[in-house]
C-alpha cells in the first residue's frame, strides 16, 4: 500500500473552510492531539462530533470525510511514533513570524480543549512535569506577541514549537500510554 502523503497545514485550512468549521488548522490539529494525548479516541470515527466542532451543518462528503480519518491517522501516528516525530501542525516557515506566532497560541487552545474533552481520569494521575506541561500550554494560549528582533525572534519560536512538540509527547505518554484503557471512556 502505497503511502499517503501527510496533510498540510494549507491542506487542512481548505478542508475547514469547505466544512465552515470557525477553527483553523492550527487549533484543530491541537485539539485533536490533545484528545489523543488524553486517552481519548473518537467513537464510531467521527472526529468532528468527538471535539465537538459541528460547524455550519456542512455534512463532510466522502472525500472530506476521508480527509479526516487521514487526520486521525496522521495525528494518532506521529504522537505514538517511536522514533519521536511529532510536530505540531503550523504554518510553514515562509509565513509571517506574527502569523506563526498566533498560530502556535492556537494550537495550545485546541491542545488544551481536546485534552480537556478526553476526560479527567488519566489527569489526576499526571506527572508534575506533565502538569507543569498543561499549566505553560495555558500561559502559551493566552499570550499576545511583541516582536523586536527578527533573529531573536524567530529562534524564540523555533524553542517554543521544540517545547509543544515535547510536551505533547509526555502527556500522550503519561495518558493515552497506559494501555489505552482511555478509549473505553465514554465521551
Amino acid at each position: 500500500m502505497p503511502a499517503t502523503e501527510p496533510l498540510s497545514h494549507d491542506d487542512l485550512d481548505a478542508l475547514i473552510v469547505r466544512l465552515r468549521l470557525g477553527v483553523d488548522a492550527s487549533e484543530l490539529h491541537g485539539s485533536l492531539c490533545g484528545y489523543l494525548a488524553g486517552g481519548a479516541t473518537p467513537q464510531g470515527g467521527n472526529l468532528l462530533a468527538a471535539l465537538q466542532l459541528d460547524g455550519e451543518e456542512v455534512a463532510p462528503t466522502p472525500a472530506d470525510q476521508a480527509k479526516l480519518e487521514q487526520l486521525l491517522r496522521q495525528c494518532r501516528d506521529a504522537l505514538a511514533d517511536p522514533e519521536l516525530g511529532f510536530e505540531p501542525l503550523l504554518p510553514d516557515d515562509d509565513r509571517p513570524l506574527a502569523e506563526r506566532a498566533e498560530a502556535v497560541a492556537e494550537w495550545c487552545r485546541g491542545f488544551l480543549g481536546g485534552f480537556g474533552l478526553a476526560g479527567t481520569g488519566a489527569h489526576a494521575q499526571l506527572s508534575d512535569d506533565a502538569q507543569e506541561v498543561l499549566r505553560d500550554f495555558g500561559t502559551i494560549a493566552a499570550s499576545s506577541f511583541d516582536f523586536g528582533d527578527a533573529a531573536e525572534d524567530e529562534d524564540a519560536l523555533v524553542e517554543v514549537q521544540e517545547f509543544l512538540r515535547v510536551g505533547a509527547l509526555l502527556l500522550y505518554t503519561e495518558s493515552a500510554g497506559r494501555g489505552q484503557s482511555g478509549s473505553d471512556r465514554l465521551h
